[in-house]
């Protein structure tokens, strides 16, 4: 009998935008997020130094990418998608207050039963992003 190996966690996330300079730019500016990397076709962003925000420009990554380690496979995606951003309690004022200073509405706010409260709002490709207290989640 094989035992399960281990997953360790969720390293990327990915969004795919229309603009990609605009997108990186939101970013960058709302949240402060590092470029790591990036050309024409993606941006890599630094999520707290330990995970990764891929933005890729619509339609850029239809073919196998060659890389010296290898080829990446195409891929691709369409809508309004959905990324949750993990932030201390004491974090959500500060938020409210920034978001507001860079013109970004609050779509909803909404409170847990197990505590936790999340405010969403919008990035300049509609996709719903999240920024979420612990709380919500039994295992966060």
């Amino acid at each position: 009998m094989c035992l399960m190996p281990e997953v360790t966690g969720v390293v990327e996330t990915c969004l795919y935008v229309d603009d990609l300079e605009r997108a990186s730019r939101f970013y960058e500016d709302i949240c402060e997020f590092k470029k790591l990397i990036g050309d024409e076709r993606f941006s890599a962003l630094s999520v707290a130094d330990r995970n990764v925000l891929l933005l890729f420009r619509k339609g850029a990554t239809l073919e196998s990418i060659p890389t010296p380690g290898g080829t990446i496979p195409p891929h691709d995606g369409a809508g309004h998608t959905h990324v949750a951003f993990s932030i201390p309690a004491a974090a959500e004022a500060d938020w409210q207050r920034r978001l507001e200073e860079h013109g970004v509405e609050i779509e909803s706010a909404v409170d847990w039963p197990r505590g936790g409260r999340s405010l969403y709002f919008r990035d300049p490709d509609q996709h719903l992003l999240e920024l979420i207290t612990p709380g919500c989640w039994s295992i966060y």
